[in-house]
């Protein structure tokens, strides 16, 4: 499983998927050898249901699977987890005080407040045991709180909230990043890349994992800096390759 890879200090890659709601994406990402997907659902029309159709899916062929979630809320993030997700991804995670609530609502007790439920997705449909605090750690070891860094206000604060408990990911967005740091689209330029910097200290000072979503040209500058979650492209991005790839080679 990814979170197992991760935990043993092994660098995991996947994809993001904003379209395909076929549960078989998650075969084919693994047929692919691919570690992990995280589906959209921010900018992707995904639904709870879907989502947890394509958890069972990738949950039974042990291919990662998490979400990324509209918002930061407790309805979004606990009830993601229940759905069967690996990990959960808050996008603009801007402050101490949004870092504490994720870990909350994505971590069971003693570290987090997240709700208890009984047989489901995120339990491959198995009871909770005889001894409900043994789950509730192996459940909180086997699932990571991803924040995402892609404000101002999020490298303001890198520090306070990778210090925060039960933050397992710091992941960078870089293209809201350069937005919100006013040098829009200029990602390899020296404002976002010291903003980079600043992510890459942070996860290492307080033991988190460095992560980023992005092309090639800027996985392949970090990952040499100590990345060890990749997510390159889009399910939209790989279809469109290999579309446009049958075109050019067989176009006159």
């Amino acid at each position: 499983m990814a979170v197992k890879e991760l935990r043993n200090g092994n660098r995991i890659v996947g994809t993001m998927v904003r379209m395909v709601r076929n549960a078989g994406i998650a075969q084919i990402a693994a047929e692919g050898n691919l570690d992990f997907i995280m589906l959209d659902m921010e900018h992707g029309p995904f639904s709870m249901e879907t989502f947890s159709d394509i958890a069972k899916v990738a949950r039974s062929i042990g291919i990662g699977i998490f979400a990324r979630v509209p918002e930061l809320s407790r309805g979004y993030v606990s009830r993601i987890m229940d759905a069967g997700a690996d990990g959960v991804m808050v996008p603009m995670v801007g402050s101490q005080a949004e870092a504490e609530a994720l870990a909350s609502w994505a971590r069971y007790a003693p570290i987090g407040n997240r709700g208890l439920g009984s047989a489901g997705v995120s339990t491959c449909f198995a009871g909770l045991g005889n001894d409900v605090q043994a789950f509730m750690a192996a459940q909180n070891e086997s699932t990571l709180a991803i924040a995402q860094i892609e404000t101002k206000e999020g490298i303001e604060n890198i520090d306070a909230i990778a210090g925060v408990e039960g933050i397992d990911v710091l992941l960078v967005g870089p293209n809201d990043l350069s937005i919100s740091l006013g040098v829009p689209g200029e990602l390899m330029g020296d404002t976002v890349q010291e903003a980079i910097e600043k992510v890459a200290q942070a996860a290492e000072k307080h033991g988190k994992v460095f992560a980023m979503h992005a092309g090639p040209a800027l996985l392949d500058k970090w990952i040499p800096r100590g990345m060890q979650m990749v997510m390159e492209s889009l399910d939209i991005n790989v279809l469109k390759s290999g579309f446009s790839a049958i075109a050019t080679k067989y176009k006159a």
